[in-house]
């Protein structure tokens, strides 16, 4: 479903700021893999799915999604396959509108738009059974507007949004990690469901090891722009936190630097 194939990315070429954010990264994904992302500050996590998206493109090496070739592609002809929730909650929606005024605009996405958002009783009821797996009860709030609901809600209404249209790969960038550790255990639950529900291809960001052995069924380790380490299954299953920065040592050479990995 993903194909990235050795690509690098630097920024600020020849000048004293130069850094290489991806140093001939390789990654696949089949269909339906749930991949968590791991890696110190600095390790390209986000400049991952930064180059995927289209944000920017490749210094060099190809990028195809469900074999489709998208390394030249722009950013917003790449939408039609990707659906994206970011680690801000107040991002994803338009705090204006109402709840469900912006699932009718993530519905649309891509198809023939108008002045006049008309949402129908039929697409109401549709998006009433949607918000209902969040169970958070935004199905009794459709006309509320979105700038009431909290960060947790918004995220989690942000999250349907991304997928409401089954996207062929969804990228997940830190989307708990400015939430309180109750509302992202929701989140992630609220995630596991939708992703397991649509069967959704999903590359998900995260500072909290935890997180990254409990959920999905495979872990990347990133570091200096590539991939040190790919655990997947029952190995995956198995694995404590002791071990991935047992893996981290002996993969890059040296100790975990203390940042927000260390602290989760």
């Amino acid at each position: 479903m993903l194909k990235l194939t050795d690509i690098t990315k630097t920024f600020n070429a020849g000048t004293i700021n130069e850094k290489t954010a991806l140093n001939g990264l390789s990654l696949e994904l089949q269909e339906g893999d749930f991949v968590t992302v791991i890696g110190g500050n600095g390790a390209g996590k986000s400049t991952m799915l930064n180059a995927v998206a289209g944000v920017f493109y490749a210094d060099a090496g190809t990028i195809s999604i469900d074999g489709i070739d998208v390394t030249k592609l722009p950013e917003y002809k790449r939408a039609k396959y990707l659906g994206r929730v970011f680690q801000d909650p107040m991002t994803g929606t338009a705090a204006n509108m109402q709840i469900e005024e912006n699932l009718a605009l993530a519905a649309r996405r891509g198809g023939h738009r108008t002045l006049r958002l008309g949402i129908t009783q039929k697409e109401r009821e549709e998006y009433q059974e949607q918000l209902k797996i969040l169970e958070l009860g935004l199905e009794f709030r459709m006309t509320s507007k979105v700038g009431l609901l909290s960060g947790g809600q918004r995220q989690a209404l942000t999250l349907l949004m991304a997928t409401l249209k089954k996207p062929r790969l969804l990228l997940l960038d830190e989307h708990t990690a400015a939430l309180d550790p109750k509302t992202a255990a929701k989140v992630l639950d609220i995630t596991e469901k939708i992703v397991d529900r649509d069967h959704l291809t999903t590359l998900m960001i995260t500072h909290n090891m935890k997180d990254a052995i409990a959920h999905g069924n495979r872990l990347i380790m990133m570091h200096e722009g590539r991939v040190i380490y790919d655990v997947s299954g029952e190995e995956k299953k198995k694995l404590q936190v002791s071990d991935l920065l047992k893996k981290f040592e002996q993969a890059s050479g040296g100790e975990f630097a203390n940042d927000r990995m260390m602290l989760n």
